[in-house]
């Protein structure tokens, strides 16, 4: 899944580096508890809350590489659902803009032996929606500059 986004590279992963907005950008996450004062250094963890409220799960996501402003992977965790192994990169295009391919895969736990159809085209769905979010974001943040 990809999306051009109207910002440079940098401003995109700033976004990406920004712990404290990943609620704000990541379909399912709807709280952010803590962010390593390290993040986005690979081994730097953030806490999170995902779900909807009583059913919500708290479990971390852990950097995996940077590479800034190019790369970004981190584990996201929902255990006891499983966790995810998601891939950023960011491709400059000229102008300013920015190509965003997100590729998320299940790594472990009872999402990863469940897959079929249905849940790709929701996973599809939800990065549709993430990339979305986070060019909003990322593009604000540039007319605000």
């Amino acid at each position: 899944m990809e999306k051009v986004i109207d910002a440079p590279p940098q401003q995109v992963f700033d976004v990406l580096a920004d712990g404290w907005t990943y609620s704000d950008w990541v379909v399912g996450t709807v709280h952010v508890r803590d962010v390593d004062d390290t993040w986005p250094r690979v081994g730097s963890r953030l806490h999170h809350k995902a779900g909807p409220w009583p059913l919500s799960l708290q479990d971390t996501s852990t950097v995996l590489e940077c590479d800034a402003p190019h790369r970004f992977v981190v584990r996201a965790g929902l255990w006891p659902a499983g966790e995810a192994i998601v891939v950023f990169q960011l491709q400059p295009l000229g102008d300013g803009r920015t190509r965003v391919t997100i590729g998320e895969d299940f790594a472990a736990g009872p999402l990863r032996w469940i897959r079929n159809k249905l849940n790709d085209l929701v996973l599809h769905q939800r990065n549709k929606e993430t990339l979305s979010r986070l060019s909003d974001i990322a593009t604000r943040q540039k007319a605000d500059q």
